[in-house]
């Protein structure tokens, strides 16, 4: 039977009779695009083994570490025209090398790893900013303090920093301590004044080995670092100071403060002065005796017997080696 013309299926009907989608149906209606021919290349751009040409010479040995514009400039100089700046840097770009070409490896700064196992055997010296009487204004505070002990056997207060007035300092220290050549080694930040060539002659002239902390890592001065937070933490440090002679007069009460009287937790709760001088001993000892005249009175409150003493720590390091230990398995 012949359908009319008003009886003829829709398109939805047709579509779903014959399980294909309208959208499938209305795309063959459509004519096919027009494919677009592709553009023209630009008779002003590089070929490609040119724009290599340009690269590896941006990138030799020569040139590598100067910036396009100075490469352009020094090749016109020897009558070489490659292409201009600005197409240097679009190669570049293109490249993911607009950045320093140079890929040589990035300098090793060897940890310091020092011991000390007695007074005046290893230093630690730095210096710090103390605020002025109003703002942007600085004292610097120098000061050299003995690893082992924790004694601080010199400090100044100063306007500046300066590499001079440190080496007066440590060359004061080392004759007040009355160090022998060889026998001391001084560790420091990689400041100016700790690297300065005349700080560096009169240690050799001393006899006394240099030692510096890796750039940034404050934890290679770990002493110093302590030592300053003690003094910036303690009661009564002021806001600012009004004057050199009030910084000078704060850090004479503190640093005699801190040599004879603080007890450091480091050292077995000795005061710096006690180790330094070697007369801890007796303290230790009359500890000892009044533990043990406690444990006497009442033995029932001490479960683990006579209760001991801390000792001084025989060996302390800046760094110390992680070295494991290796554990020797018997042959069978």
């Amino acid at each position: 039977m012949i359908l009319s013309h008003q009886e003829s299926l829709g398109v939805r009907a047709l579509c779903e009779a014959l399980s294909e989608p309208r959208s499938s149906w209305y795309r063959s209606r459509k004519p096919c695009p027009m494919v677009s021919p592709p553009a023209p290349r630009s008779p002003r751009r590089l070929t490609d083994a040119e724009e290599c040409r340009v690269l590896d010479t941006l990138n030799s040995e020569r040139f590598q570490d100067m910036a396009p514009g100075e490469v352009h400039a020094t090749l016109l100089d020897e009558g070489v025209y490659l292409c201009s700046e600005r197409t240097m840097y679009r190669i570049l770009s293109k490249r993911g090398q607009n950045v320093i070409r140079r890929q040589s490896a990035p300098r090793l700064y060897s940890k310091p790893e020092l011991l000390a196992t007695r007074p005046n055997e290893l230093w630690s010296w730095d210096i710090t900013k103390l605020k002025g009487p109003v703002k942007w204004t600085y004292f610097y505070l120098y000061k050299v303090l003995d690893v082992f002990s924790r004694y601080v056997v010199g400090w100044m207060v100063a306007y500046r920093e300066s590499a001079d007035l440190a080496k007066d300092l440590i060359a004061e220290a080392c004759r007040k301590q009355e160090i022998l050549p060889g026998t001391l080694t001084i560790h420091a930040d990689n400041g100016g004044p700790m690297k300065a060539h005349t700080f560096t002659q009169l240690l050799t002239d001393l006899g006394v080995t240099k030692s510096h902390s890796r750039p940034s890592v404050s934890n290679d001065n770990p002493f110093s670092e302590s030592a300053f937070k003690t003094l910036k933490y303690r009661p009564g440090y002021p806001e600012r100071f009004g004057s050199i002679e009030d910084a000078r007069s704060f850090c004479r009460e503190f640093f005699t403060w801190y040599n004879t009287e603080h007890r450091h937790s480091g050292i077995a709760m000795l005061t710096p002065e006690n180790v330094h001088y070697n007369s801890h001993q007796n303290v230790l000892n009359a500890r000892s005796l009044t533990l043990e005249k406690a444990f006497q009175l009442h033995p029932e409150r001490f479960v683990k017997g006579v209760p001991k003493v801390q000792i001084v720590p025989p060996k302390v390091w800046i760094n110390k080696p992680n070295i494991k230990e290796q554990v020797a398995i018997p042959v069978s």
